[in-house]
C-alpha cells in the first residue's frame, strides 16, 4: 500500500490515471483527448470511441470501450509484483550505475568528512579506557578520504589532527566549501554497563526528531561535545526541520551508506545492522547539503571495540562508506 499526499494552499482536484506500471497525476483537468491524465476510466473510453467511430457504429464503439475498460480493471486488480523482487532489481541496477560514474562527474563533487570529537573532547571510551572515540573516528575518516580521492572525488576533512572543533563550525566549513555531502563519523556507546554487553552494530543517522530511545541516547551522547551551542541550535534546528527536501535527501544518503557499510564489512566480518535512524544530532544542524552521521560500532562493547580499532576492519568500513557515496550519486546525479 502506498499513501500519496498532495498539499496545496487551496482546495484542488487531482486527476490520476494508471497506465501499466506508470501512474500519472495532474492538478488541472486535462483536455478530453489526453489519455494519460484523464480521471480513472474515462481516458481509454474516449480514446477507444474516437478510434472506432469511423469504422463502426456508435453502439459498437461504446461496447468496445467498455470491454477494454473491463480488461484494464482486471489488470489493475491483479496482485502486484512482490516488493522485494522490485527492490532487488533496483539495487542491481543502481550498483551497476555506480561503476559508470564518469571521472568528470566525480571530480565535480565535494565531500566533507567530519571525524567526531577531538582535542580535549575524547568522545566515548572502551571498557578498559584505552580506546578513544576521537582516535578511531579520525583514523576511519582518513582511510575513507583516501579511498574517495582515489575514486576521483574532491574530499575535505573538518579536522586532520587531534584538535577540537565546535559543532557549528563543522557544518559551516562544509557550507563555505560548497560541499555536496557532509558525513560525520563517530563510534557509539551504550548508556550503562548492563547494555554495554549487548548493544552493538552499525547505525547511520540523518537529522530529524528522534522516534526511539536508542536514537535519543545516541544523540545525547554526541551532543555533549558542545553544550554552549545548544540555545543557538534549538532555534536553528526548528527552521532546519522545515527543509523537507534536504531531510529526504539525507535519508536517501543514509540508506545507501548503511547498505554499503553492511555489504563491505560482512564480506569479512560478522556485524549487526543497527539500521537507518533519525535523531537530532546538533552536528548535522545547519548543513545546506545532504548530511548523515555514522556510528561505525559500539566502543563500549567488549568485542566490537576491538574490531573498530583494527586497521583491516577500518578498511572495510571505509570501502563501505565510499560505495554508499557512489550509490547515492548514481541515483541522484
Amino acid at each position: 500500500t502506498v499513501r500519496i499526499v498532495f498539499e496545496d494552499a487551496k482546495k484542488s482536484q487531482i486527476y490520476a490515471q494508471i497506465n501499466e506500471k506508470e501512474i500519472t497525476f495532474s492538478k488541472n483537468k486535462p483536455a478530453q483527448n489526453t489519455q494519460k491524465t484523464q480521471p480513472s476510466g474515462s481516458a481509454k473510453k474516449v480514446a477507444s470511441a474516437e478510434k472506432t467511430s469511423e469504422k463502426t457504429s456508435e453502439n459498437k464503439a461504446e461496447k468496445t470501450a467498455k470491454t477494454q475498460n473491463t480488461k484494464n480493471d482486471k489488470k489493475i486488480a491483479k496482485k502486484p509484483e512482490p516488493i522485494n523482487q522490485k527492490a532487488m532489481k533496483i539495487t542491481a541496477d543502481t550498483a551497476a550505475a555506480s561503476n559508470k560514474l564518469s571521472k568528470k562527474q566525480k571530480a565535480s563533487k565535494i565531500i566533507v568528512l567530519d571525524p567526531g570529537h577531538g582535542g580535549d573532547d575524547v568522545g566515548a571510551l572502551s571498557q578498559n579506557k584505552k580506546l578513544r572515540e576521537k582516535d578511531i573516528a579520525l583514523s576511519v575518516s582518513k582511510k575513507t578520504a583516501s579511498l574517495l580521492k582515489e575514486r576521483g572525488y574532491k574530499v575535505l576533512l573538518t579536522r586532520s589532527n587531534d584538535r577540537f572543533i565546535k559543532l557549528r563550525s563543522r557544518t559551516s566549513f562544509a557550507n563555505d566549501k560548497g560541499a555536496h555531502l557532509f558525513i560525520s563519523i563517530h563510534a557509539n556507546a551504550a548508556p550503562n554497563k548492563e547494555k554495554a554487553k549487548i548493544m552493538n552494530g552499525i547505525e547511520t543517522y540523518f537529522l530529524s526528531p528522534s522516534r526511539s530511545e536508542r536514537s535519543m541516547n545516541a544523540a545525547n551522547l554526541e551532543n555533549k561535545a558542545d553544550t554552549d551551542e545548544m540555545n543557538y541550535f534549538t532555534k536553528v534546528s526548528f527552521l532546519n526541520f522545515l527543509n523537507r527536501e534536504k531531510i529526504i535527501a539525507s535519508n536517501k544518503l543514509a540508506i545507501d551508506i548503511q547498505a554499503g557499510l553492511l555489504k563491505s564489512v560482512r564480506a569479512s566480518y560478522k556485524v549487526s545492522d543497527g539500521g537507518v535512524r533519525e535523531a537530532p544530532f546538533w552536528v548535522l544542524v545547519g548543513a545546506l547539503m545532504p548530511a548523515v552521521l555514522i556510528e561505525i560500532g559500539y566502543i563500549s562493547h567488549p568485542d566490537e571495540s576491538q574490531k573498530i580499532a583494527n586497521s583491516k576492519y577500518q578498511d572495510r568500513l571505509a570501502k563501505g562508506i565510499a560505495d554508499g557515496v557512489d550509490e547515492y550519486f548514481a541515483k541522484n546525479l
